[in-house]
């Protein structure tokens, strides 16, 4: 049986690895919402621009997204070794994978909210997932949705409480921001609704990725804990070898 993961542990690592790495999280972001901005003001006088943004823009969020997701990979052992140029180039062989994939589940979630509510929550959850599964392993498109509820199916509640801690958490804060603004200008609060996105668009795929690592985690210890033949584990989850004492004098 695959052990439980440990919500405040998955939320605590989120918001430690944000915390760490806050510079190069949000200034990649930066980039991104800068772009699609640019595009979308362009996009209002000719309807070309407006639908190359939108390409773009779905583009640019599969690289960031996979981007978020190697820097976690890489960030396992206490530190980021490889530049922004590094992560990117990692994601670049499966970017069409993962705006596919995207793209799928996008399409699917939507449709079970349109439904009924529950099923697109069940969707949500089951492919929370789909994007590290893509990045870390190098899976298809169809490989990664199973991947996906493999990974979920023994902690499905878990996982949910992470997703709807998550969704809870910064639907609070976009409403926080948009009282704030109200008052202001339309230039002053355009400019805080942006800082604010800045802040709150690593969130999701942080989480996404520290919980795959804890997911598949639980699962390589599965066969150890039931006192099963010894579980292989991933190399990206295995813990260095001990030390060996120094000689006898």
């Amino acid at each position: 049986m695959t052990r439980n993961i440990d919500i405040g542990e998955v939320i605590s690592k989120t918001f430690r690895t944000y915390g760490q790495y806050a510079a190069v999280l949000i200034g990649a972001a930066a980039v991104v919402f800068l772009i699609n901005g640019l595009f979308s003001l362009a996009g209002r006088d000719s309807w070309v621009i407006a639908v190359i943004g939108s390409i773009l823009a779905i583009v640019l969020q599969g690289l960031y997204t996979g981007m978020v997701v190697e820097l976690v990979n890489d960030t396992r052992d206490g530190r980021l070794d490889a530049s922004i140029g590094g992560l990117i180039n990692q994601v670049t062989p499966v970017l069409l994978t993962l705006i596919v994939a995207s793209f799928l589940a996008g399409i699917g979630i939507t449709v079970g909210f349109i439904l009924c509510i529950i099923p697109g929550v069940i969707l949500a959850t089951m492919w929370s997932v789909v994007a590290p599964s893509i990045v870390v392993e190098r899976r298809g498109v169809f490989d990664a949705f199973s991947r996906s509820w493999e990974l979920v199916k023994p902690n499905f509640w878990q996982t949910l409480g992470v997703i709807l801690i998550f969704f809870i958490g910064v639907m609070v804060v976009v409403g926080i921001i948009s009282v704030l603004v109200a008052p202001t200008s339309a230039a002053v609060s355009a400019l805080i609704l942006w800082i604010g996105s800045l802040l709150l668009a690593p969130l999701t795929a942080l989480a996404s990725a520290i919980l795959f690592f804890e997911l598949r985690a639980a699962q390589s210890a599965a066969p150890a804990a039931a006192g099963g033949p010894e579980a292989v584990v991933p190399p990206g989850d295995q813990a260095p070898p001990p030390t060996p004492p120094p000689p006898a004098s």
